[in-house]
């Protein structure tokens, strides 16, 4: 089974989207399962992972909602808030649907991640990591340190890194980005989707080359079996089209890249990584 372990829909109407503004005119319209179903095709892709892509409740029950109606929607990360004191009636709530399959942690968005180290915030987290539950971590480079403390405390959570955790790719920096994401990839229950990259670069005229130090990095530190390809459509539209989001990855892999290790990178991580069900590999 071959799939994008990240991707969005939204519906601007909804206005719970506020980093989408029409400044961003590529961006501020509606996205919905009809319009990614060509790029699936084209690409031999089966199914997705949808991916929250607002810090609200009502925006997981909405994308939960568009995944009843779609089969193509494999799994749902949806949102959660682990300040929040009523977190685990939420995730009981959402965990009653048979596409919800775990939820992302918005580190990016904080204005200290040192929060996740609070005591009570690192406890609510280990309640998720001793369930086994699947969590995104959406997290800068400039995070990682802290994210390398978090994981300190909690070794066993069933983690994975979007987007590389979004190393500065433009001003061409490998560390301390590389050094903190080896130190994250000895833990082996933590994964790294390979995502996101283009909009890390300049939007206007990047080139695949500029990914390959940055992918290879990932790849030696996290094994074939621990990486995921992502799409982050239709974030990505800001600096590239699907199939360049594709043809950018495929280019940046080592010489030694097989067969099999293509299975795992395009599908057969994901679907072990959130316990699909059914899973075909």
């Amino acid at each position: 089974m071959r799939i994008d372990a990240h991707q969005h829909y939204w519906s601007i109407a909804r206005d719970d989207y506020g980093w989408i503004t029409p400044s961003i005119p590529v961006l501020y319209r509606d996205y919905q399962p009809s319009d990614l179903l060509p790029h699936l095709a084209e690409h031999h892709l089966d199914g997705t992972i949808l991916v929250q892509a607002a810090p609200t409740y009502e925006e997981t029950d909405y994308i939960l909602e568009l995944a009843a109606h779609d089969d193509r929607v494999l799994g749902v990360i949806g949102y959660m808030d682990l300040a929040d004191d009523d977190h685990k009636d939420h995730f009981e709530r959402f965990a009653q649907h048979p596409k919800f399959v775990g939820f992302r942690l918005m580190i990016q968005d904080m204005e200290d991640a040192d929060a996740i180290l609070e005591p009570s915030y690192a406890a609510s987290l280990k309640h998720y990591a001793s369930l086994g539950v699947p969590v995104d971590l959406l997290v800068r480079s400039d995070q990682l340190d802290t994210l390398v403390r978090l994981i300190e405390q909690i070794p066993n959570l069933h983690a994975v890194i979007d987007h590389l955790a979004k190393p500065r790719i433009a001003a061409g920096e490998m560390e301390p980005w590389a050094g903190s994401m080896k130190r994250l990839a000895s833990y082996p229950n933590l994964y790294c989707k390979l995502s996101g990259m283009v909009t890390e670069a300049e939007h206007d005229g990047w080139k695949p080359d500029q990914f390959t130090p940055y992918v290879r990095h990932v790849l030696d530190s996290f094994g074939a079996d621990r990486v995921m390809f992502g799409s982050d459509w239709p974030v990505c539209l800001m600096a590239s089209s699907y199939d360049g989001v594709v043809d950018a990855l495929m280019k940046t892999l080592p010489p030694t890249w097989g067969a099999e290790e293509s299975l795992k990178l395009f599908g057969g991580n994901a679907a072990a990584f959130y316990r699909l069900k059914n899973e075909t590999i």
